[in-house]
């Protein structure tokens, strides 16, 4: 299933497993569960560390459990995860045997402060460049969180299930049996939209902020040029985007953006606000604007947020950029028709 360029590179990162991990498979006799159970032996093959088991008893077949020996398994990949989401695997081998992960100690421990149960089931095409961030965010979730479960589902194995929940578009994601969202996501959007508490404290701690010089309302490329613009010229400074990077998040490939012959979306808006890092900008991400107040006596226009904060400033710029224009319906299903009919070869 592997080949020998692989296995020698998944060889190196098992290497780094701290603990035991067992993988559990619910297996069926079509072409795909043959696939799996090859793959599968291939990484148990790579690591003693890594043991498998069959005898899983999943309602979708074929899928496989990734957990620690004698535990519940908290994620799961209902499908092959080969092409693009091959990495999500690679991940979740690591995390579960005890690897750390790389994101902030603040996310960790928000992830762990999380009560309740969260069920997530992510439909992804293999040829979906935006679904395995999804995907690894809640693979992380459910490895910190013994309350959070994550599977991933390759449409294209499981058309019914893609019809009879009308999925229209990949990655979309679901929480509990209910649509939780669409489209790329990152770990932090996944928790503000969980962690109800998040929202007040982040709305205490923006209201406390002191009065701008400059406030920019917007996080694209024209709103990421305004604030450096700004800062640089040493007034206080500060960007409040709902996400960082805008549309430009959602766009695969960019060819019109001058000097740059071509690059990718999630590539220039993580540039764009690493050039903005490099100034003294306050950049308040995750946060939706809801209405701009005029100044009044005391010469501060005000933004007021969707979690109820005000901010407050002497200008604003607004740089608000644009959103996705709907689909038809129709059209809509028959784009993702085709993204989950993806071929689920590597």
């Amino acid at each position: 299933m592997l080949d020998t360029a692989i296995k020698t590179q998944l060889s190196a990162y098992l290497e780094k497993l701290q603990a035991p991990i067992e993988l559990v498979a619910s297996l069926d006799g079509s072409d795909a569960a043959r696939q799996m159970r090859e793959l599968l032996a291939d990484i148990a093959a790579l690591s003693p560390k890594v043991s498998v088991r069959e005898n899983g008893d999943d309602a979708r077949k074929p899928s496989f459990s990734v957990g620690r020996p004698g535990e519940a398994a908290r994620i799961r990949f209902a499908g092959i995860p080969m092409g693009h989401e091959f990495t999500s695997l690679v991940l979740a081998l690591l995390q579960t045997g005890g690897h750390p992960p790389k994101v902030d100690a603040a996310v960790i421990e928000q992830i762990k402060g999380l009560t309740g149960t969260y069920r997530f089931e992510t439909y992804i095409s293999l040829s979906c460049h935006n679904c395995p961030d999804v995907v690894q965010g809640l693979n992380l979730m459910a490895v910190i969180n013994p309350g959070v479960e994550s599977v991933m589902i390759d449409g294209a194995l499981y058309q019914d299930e893609v019809s009879a929940r009308q999925i229209m578009a990949v990655p979309t994601v679901m929480l509990n049996g209910e649509s939780f969202g669409q489209g790329r996501m990152t770990i932090e959007e996944i928790l503000a939209k969980v962690d109800t508490g998040a929202s007040a404290r982040d709305a205490e701690k923006l209201d406390a902020k002191d009065a701008y010089d400059v406030l920019v309302v917007g996080g694209g490329p024209a709103g990421s040029a305004a604030a450096i613009y700004a800062a640089r010229k040493g007034i206080r400074t500060g960007l409040v985007a709902e996400r960082f990077g805008g549309q430009v998040l959602d766009t695969l490939g960019i060819e019109n953006f001058i000097s740059v012959q071509r690059t990718e979306g999630p590539k220039l808006a993580m540039a764009l606000e690493q050039h903005v890092k490099e100034y003294e900008v306050d950049i308040m991400n995750l946060q939706r604007a809801e209405a701009l107040i005029p100044a009044g006596e005391d010469g501060l226009a005000q933004v007021r947020l969707a979690n109820g904060a005000t901010l407050k400033a002497k200008s604003v710029i607004l740089a608000t950029g644009a959103r996705w224009r709907p689909r038809a319906s129709a059209s809509a299903r028959t784009a993702t028709a085709r993204c989950s009919r993806a071929s689920a070869s590597p």
